[in-house]
């Protein structure tokens, strides 16, 4: 029997993926309502209907497969002929910079939902100042300290046989390893006791500097800071910023094979993490879905046909030539899109089910 707790967990889970869906395609509906387009069903999900009502021109929906939701406009399909009547109302017939607003505006509206919701955080929560003393404030999993037993809490005492007495001390003598195994002297938070551990730092890329630096996977220490709704919106845009730098690094870093396909999560992994995150608290459960906004803004750019990004990429084409692509051309990239798409969510799949059978 479901406890209810983890009920509540799984109910916040599902309001926060289904909201972050439903400001994506609200940013689609939205743009085809300015451009004049006609919106002919807007649904939250796939496959069977749980729940519709036509308001107007346009049927809302809930669907039975929570993995996404989708706008049909008129006219929007490939080779779709609208009806005399519809032609002032399709979106095939709507200028370039029309359509793509309407396209664009999904992965747009995430971004925007993304510096409101770190905004909140932020006003709400306060933001982590990191403190300048050796102590560690969290360790990432899989990575260097998590291997030496580092954990949160303990304090480094010294780096290869040299004291240090403030975090920039510390963080300085790793970078100057330039990868070399390093004996650190930490006193532990658990106990108190004083244990040498040692470590080799890994090339790393540097998220906030860019480029690569030496480090062991932790991170400083640090105290709540209450920050005004001006600050807020700062450094909501800022970690929006930093957050797109980030994903879109890791996505050249799989499509130049500097990391590995098998470190891609699906579906399972991410409702799996959010469950994680709500039960630390509200204040990481909207930290994790402002970064998940940004994800899914990033992956509709994607230049793949099916996606936003493809159809941008098919507008740029028409663009550049004057005209569009042609209509087989349009129809075999869309079939070649979907099953890389497909491929995709398959390998993703399979990944998610390896973790869990593996632990």
């Amino acid at each position: 029997m479901i406890e209810i707790a983890t009920l509540l967990i799984i109910v916040q889970v599902i309001i926060v993926f289904g909201m972050i869906v439903f400001v994506h395609e609200l940013g689609h509906f939205l743009a085809a309502k300015y451009v004049g387009v006609g919106v002919e069903r807007f649904s939250l999900g796939f496959g069977p209907k749980i729940f519709g009502k036509q308001v107007g021109d346009t049927e809302y929906m809930i669907c039975a497969i929570p993995l996404g939701g989708y706008v049909k406009m008129v006219g929007e399909e490939v080779g779709e002929d609208a009806p005399p009547a519809d032609i002032a109302k399709s979106f095939s017939h709507k200028p370039l910079p029309g359509r793509f607003l309407i396209v664009s505006a999904g992965a747009l509206f995430n971004l925007i939902s993304a510096v409101i919701v770190f905004t909140v955080l932020f006003v709400s929560f306060g933001i982590h100042v990191p403190l300048d003393v050796p102590r560690i404030g969290g360790v990432l999993p899989n990575l260097p300290a998590a291997k030496a037993g580092l954990e949160k809490g303990d304090e480094v005492l010294s780096v290869a046989g040299t004291p240090v007495t403030t975090w920039k001390d510390m963080a300085g003598k790793i970078e100057q390893s330039k990868g070399e195994a390093m004996l650190l002297v930490v006193k532990k938070a658990k106990d108190g006791s004083t244990v040498e551990l040692t470590v080799q730092p890994e090339s790393r890329d540097d998220p906030v500097n860019g480029g690569k630096k030496f480090a062991i996977g932790i991170g400083a220490d640090s105290q709540l800071e209450s920050v005004s709704l001006g600050r807020a919106v700062s450094l909501a845009f800022q970690e929006t910023w930093m957050w797109s730098k980030l994903i879109c690094q890791n996505l050249l870093m799989l499509v130049t094979g500097n990391a590995s396909p098998k470190e891609l999560g699906g579906p399972i992994l991410i409702f799996q993490e959010a469950g994680r995150q709500a039960k630390l608290g509200l204040d990481y459960l909207l930290r994790f879905a402002a970064i998940i906004n940004v994800n899914l803004a990033i992956f509709n750019l994607l230049p793949i046909p099916i996606l936003d990004g493809g159809h941008l990429l098919f507008f740029t084409i028409e663009a550049i030539l004057g005209r569009p692509p042609s209509l087989r051309a349009r129809e075999l990239a869309l079939r070649l899109g979907f099953f890389a798409i497909l491929t995709l969510i398959v390998f993703v799949m399979y990944n998610d089910i390896a973790r869990i059978v593996t632990g």
